[in-house]
């Protein structure tokens, strides 16, 4: 018994539509500013409880450090 496979359309290397292109460097995420990333290390108890508190309030720990170091450092 021999059995019979089908195989679709080999793929091509054609190149990506530069619509395609466009439309990804033209996104915004919606902020007026420009944005940095900041990376700190913290202990990793520290990290816990500020990740449960998050949960609890439904917020970000990216939002809530956020506004930590506006009321810090003003939001100039």
């Amino acid at each position: 018994m021999t059995k019979k496979v089908a195989f679709g359309t080999k793929p091509t290397n054609k190149p990506v539509p530069a619509a395609a292109d466009a439309w990804v460097e033209s996104r915004t995420s919606g902020e007026a500013e420009v944005m940095k990333r900041l990376t700190i290390d913290i202990p990793e108890e520290l990290h816990r409880k500020i990740k449960a508190q998050c949960a609890l309030r439904g917020s970000k720990i990216a939002d809530e450090v956020r506004e930590l170091l506006l009321q810090k450092y003003g939001n100039s």
